[in-house]
Order: C-alpha cells, then structure tokens, then sequence
C-alpha cells in the first residue's frame, strides 16, 4: 500500500496545481465581459464528443492492456512485447469509422442545432481532432500505467493541458486572438499533451513497436478479444451516461444553459480527483495481485481505498461548499451561473458516495470477472439515459443531478454485492460512519461559527475550522492507519 499510497500523494498534489489553474480558466470563462454563456458551453460539448468519440474508438484496449500487459512483461523482451502495436492499428481503424460517421450526419446536426446551438455548426469538425487527441493520449496512458508510470500521464493531462488552456484563454481575454484562433488552438491541446506522453515513454526507453505476433499474444488473444468485446460495449455504456447530460440539456434548453451545467460538473470533479488518481495507481498493483492470487492484497486495498476516498471526498465537499456561493460573489461571476448550486451539491453527495465504495472498479476489471463489469453497466445505462431525458426535461439541470445520484449508487450496490457474495469482499467498517458525523459535525461547526463573516476573511475562517476539526477527527479516531503513517515519516524526515 506505501506505493499506492506515494503515488497517490505525488499524483494529487500535481492534480490539485493543475485543478488550480482550472479554476483561474474556469474564472475568466465565466466572469463578466469575457466570454459569453454559449462559448463556455460550446467547450462543454467538446469534452463531452471527445469523450464519447475516444470510447467508441477505443474499443476497451485500455482495459486489456491494464490486464494483460503483466503476462507480456514476464514472458517477453520488451522489443518483443506487440500488445501497444496492434492495440494502436485497432484504435486508428475505430477512429476512421468515427470520422465517416461525423461526415455523414452533419446535415442532421446542422438541421438540429442551427437556431439554439450555432456555435456548435461552426466549429463541428474542430470537434473530431479534438477526440482524436484524446483517444491516442488515453492509449499510451493506459500504456504508462500498466508500467507502473501513473505519474507523468496524470500530470500531463490535469495540469499541462490546463496550463495550455489558461495561456490561450488570456490571449483571447485581452483581445490578442480572436474566438476563432482560440477554438483551433483549443483544438490542439490534446494533440500537444498526447505527444508529450508519447515523448515521455520514448525518453523512459519503453516504447517500442513490434509488428511480429508474439507467443503471448497467441495464448491469449482469444480472451483479449472476449474481454475486450465485453468491456468496450461496458465503457461504451457508461461514457454514454456520463456525458449524455451535456447533448440532452443543449437539445432540451440550449447552449447556454450547459454553460450553466459545467459549473456543477467542475465542482464535482474536484471531489473526484482522489478517486481518480488512486484508480490509476491501484490498477497496476491489482493486476499483479490477482496473477498472483494474492487476495489479502485485494482486500487490503478495496478496505484502505474505500475509508481514504471517502474521507478525502467529504474534505473536499465541505470546503467547496462552505464557501461555495461567497466565492461566487467575491470573484463576480455572472448571475446566471448560481442556478448551477444545487446542481453541484447533488452532483457533490454522488460522488462522495462513489468514492466510499472504493476501487471495486479497478478489482473487477482486472480480475477474471470483468463479465460482470459489462451488466453492471449496462444497468447502469438503462437506469441513466430515461432517467436523465426525463429529470432534465421536467426540472431541468438538477435533473441530470439527480438521475446520475441514483444511478451511482445503484451501480456501486451491484458491485458491492458481487464482491461480497464472490469473494467476501467489503470495503466498509464502523468507521465509514464515523467519517460522515465526522465531516457533517465539522461542517455545521464552520457555517454556524463564521455564519456573520463575509468576503475573503469569512471564506479563510470557515476553510481553516473545517479543515482543522477534521485532521484532528482523523488522527484522534484513527479513522485510516494512513495518515498516521505519513505522520511517523514526516516526522521523522523532519527529525
């Protein structure tokens, strides 16, 4: 778990600058006289479309090679190893049979979107190089991850990227380009981030291209293609729910009004943060242990990611809603993007409970029961897609809030029990409620302590009580033996 653990901590604090820059990008995207309420959304249709065009494209290689690439690495050369190879021709054939797509349903798209969506006519097929940097960025991260490398791809993808965005964002702001070279330029960032990656493994001496086809590849290829069969329509499924909000709220009230949306989603996805980089982390050292049959180590991780997740998650809820609507006021954002709050407090309690079961994920998709990962997700996407259409058409966005609530739990409560009744697998203790008094006493605390405070000093005050009512939570129930074993090597670094 110290691996884990290192990795994490590495990993987060790189995320969290490159979350910082976001929320400078995230500023003057929405504040006065800068860019209108259309243009942010427009960008909000651009990762939604990138994230579907690369799934599609993918075809789940991402999940093979996160499996499969130990059983290479103990029986190849490196030169030998064709698993990146053939996995890069498959996802460039995915990729040309997403661009004929796009070529053939422009007209509808046209017909579609020409009075509430203009700006996404315009600069439709800005939309595809977009994905595609995208979809070879994910590859070769999917690649430097199974390395045991989570590092550098999370780095160039949460902080990079959003370090480029910022520099062309404050190009357009003081009138040195104007919206059209900023979208061209925006368009280029994944391509940039990917072949830095791409440079990276280079440097590191782990690329290598091999056309031959291994023994490795003939032993296994079949269970490659069923696996990856199944997982591709599974991730498939669920990138389809996780961005379909994005296409229903433009169809159903506009461009604008996903401008509106990406404020809650980018809150939320501060929450996640944690979640993600530990999945990362963890799939390399899961993969391993179920070669290995090591199961103490997959419950330990399953136990230690659920109760550090979770606590980690109810942090960061508390302090972004804390402070949440002052920041608001104090940075003066349009109005019109407060009708995004309790969208974003919805979003928050889904992802704090989508964090407190753990990597359950990362466990079944490197096991031998990645079937189930499949059903579970398509569940999951007959729950999401009706769910959403309808919340959002009767409530508008807090529907997409409430429809991706239910549909998280549900998902998350098959696994649990799959696991449980499988392998006797369960990551919670009395101390995953614990965790939740512990966050919710600290929260009221905060509020209620400052509740006459205003602007900058009333947003540091509430910050610092919570955050202090919760370390001392931490460390005074032992709530997780990790932050007492950062606490021993910090101090005795310091000694």
């Amino acid at each position: 778990m110290s691996t884990i653990r290192k990795q994490t901590i590495i990993s987060s604090v790189l995320v969290y600058i490159g979350f910082g820059i976001g929320a400078i990008n995230m500023l003057y995207f929405t504040k006065k006289g800068y860019f209108t309420e259309e243009q942010f959304g427009l960008a909000t249709i651009f990762y939604s479309f990138s994230q579907l065009a690369l799934v599609f494209s993918l075809f789940g290689l991402n999940a093979v090679i996160y499996k499969f690439h130990p059983y290479y690495k103990d029986n190849l050369p490196k030169k030998q190893i064709d698993l990146l190879s053939w996995c890069l021709v498959i996802i460039l054939i995915g990729f040309a049979l997403v661009c004929i797509i796009g070529y053939f349903i422009e007209p509808i798209v046209i017909k579609s979107y020409s009075k509430k969506s203009k700006l996404l006519v315009d600069y439709y097929y800005l939309l595809f190089p977009f994905a595609f940097g995208a979809l070879i960025f994910t590859l070769f991260e999917a690649y430097a991850v199974s390395l045991r490398k989570p590092i550098a791809p999370s780095f160039l993808r949460e902080t990079v990227f959003k370090f480029l965005n910022l520099i062309i964002i404050l190009l357009y702001c003081f009138k040195q380009i104007d919206f059209t070279t900023f979208m061209y330029l925006f368009m280029s960032l994944n391509l940039i981030t990917a072949g830095l990656l791409i440079a990276y493994i280079f440097k590191i001496g782990e690329l290598h291209f091999s056309f031959k086809v291994s023994k490795v590849t003939k032993k296994f290829w079949k269970k490659m293609l069923q696996m990856q069969s199944l997982i591709y329509f599974g991730t498939l499924v669920i990138a389809v729910g996780a961005t379909i909000d994005a296409f229903v709220i433009n169809e159903v009230l506009g461009l604008k009004i996903v401008g509106y949306f990406t404020i809650a989603q980018y809150g939320s996805s501060l929450i996640q943060v944690p979640t993600r980089t530990i999945q990362n982390v963890s799939v390399a050292v899961l993969s391993q242990a179920w070669k290995d049959k090591n199961y103490h180590e997959i419950q330990r991780v399953y136990n230690r990611s659920s109760i550090n997740l979770l606590l980690l998650s109810l942090f960061l809820f508390g302090n972004i809603w804390l402070n949440v609507l002052p920041l608001f006021d104090f940075f003066d954002i349009q109005k019109g993007f407060q009708t995004a709050l309790n969208t974003l407090f919805i979003f928050g309690i889904a992802r704090c409970i989508d964090a407190a079961f753990g990597v359950n994920n990362i466990i079944l998709g490197t096991s031998n029961f990645w079937k189930f990962d499949f059903i579970s997700s398509v569940i999951l996407l007959a729950l999401r897609l009706p769910l959403a259409w309808v919340l959002i058409s009767k409530y508008g966005i807090i529907g997409s809030a409430f429809a991706e609530l239910i549909a998280v739990t549900t998902y998350n409560f098959l696994r649990f029990v799959f696991l449980k009744i499988k392998f006797n697998f369960q990551p919670f203790s009395y101390k995953t409620l614990l965790s939740v008094l512990l966050a919710l006493a600290s929260y009221f605390v905060a509020f209620y302590f400052c509740e006459n405070f205003n602007g900058l000093v009333g947003m540091i005050c509430r910050a610092l009580i919570f955050c202090s009512l919760m370390v001392a939570g931490i460390f005074t129930f032992k709530l997780t033996p990790d932050a007492l074993q950062m606490y021993e090597r910090w101090v005795k670094r310091v000694k």
